[in-house]
């Protein structure tokens, strides 16, 4: 997975598949991101790692619009989310936001529903697909993420491994150019974090473009081929991981690597 991302066509020009530039993130007088500028291209796998309250998940909201900028601008796809903190229109942004899925930390299953009716009501509702085709694509990513024999049990049998599992599927459904995911593991115990990370590493060597925000070091060192390091509402330092795990230059970075490994 450390393979250089192919950059992507739009309108006969090469534009980044995520273009932020100047972000800025305010609640009340917190200031929860200063000034966050990246580019996202096609089949990259950005990790993002850094200390609680840093900004990693209000920049991820702020990408799907869960959270309102307060300033900057955000391109998905050539198209404009968000301009110098100007927003769209409610369909344009719709348009723009669902090129990309989410996966949270917190599964947000719904518990009346067996695992099959949690993965085909979104496509229902927001794509008016058939129920042929929702039911050809659940089963097709409850494969995927091997589940397919747990499609009618309820989220209360499952463990916290396979829920955060089939929220996976249930963001594949949407058929997403870009996954989300905010520290998709934090809810585990340690021996469940390693099927998620290997359904998300799958998913990478099927080169699907990632943003996840994690405290999984192994994961943002092995699957990973750019790593943000992110505090007090800025980009440190960013890199490989080989420089930012091998030769880390910010001493922030350094201090927080060496605390967590």
């Amino acid at each position: 997975m450390k393979n250089k991302p192919q950059r992507q066509r739009w309108n006969g020009k090469i534009m980044s598949l995520i273009h932020v530039e100047h972000l800025k993130k305010s609640f009340g007088k917190l200031q929860v991101l200063k000034d966050v500028s990246f580019d996202v291209n096609k089949g990259d796998v950005i990790a993002v790692i850094g200390p609680s309250g840093s900004g990693k998940s209000t920049m991820l909201r702020c990408l799907i619009n869960l959270e309102k900028v307060s300033g900057g601008t955000i391109e998905i796809e050539g198209s404009t989310l968000v301009q110098d903190g100007k927003y769209p229109s409610n369909a344009q942004m719709r348009a723009v936001t669902e090129k990309m899925g989410m996966v949270f930390q917190h599964f947000n299953l719904f518990p009346h529903l067996t695992v099959r009716k949690n993965l085909e009501l979104p496509p229902r509702r927001v794509m008016k697909a058939t129920m042929e085709q929702v039911r050809k694509d659940s089963d097709l990513y409850l494969k995927k993420v091997g589940l397919l024999d747990k499609a009618d049990e309820f989220p209360a049998n499952l463990s916290g491994g396979q829920k955060q599992r089939v929220a996976i599927a249930r963001a594949l459904m949407m058929h997403p150019d870009i996954l989300l995911f905010d520290e998709p593991t934090s809810a585990l115990d340690p021996e469940l974090t390693g099927e998620v990370l290997g359904t998300m590493k799958a998913l990478a060597e099927e080169n699907m473009t990632m943003i996840v925000v994690t405290h999984e070091m192994a994961f943002a060192r092995e699957v990973a081929n750019h790593v943000v390091f992110m505090d007090q509402g800025i980009f440190l330092e960013e890199g490989s991981p080989e420089e930012i795990f091998g030769n880390p230059k910010n001493e922030r970075t350094r201090e927080f690597l060496n605390k967590i490994l």
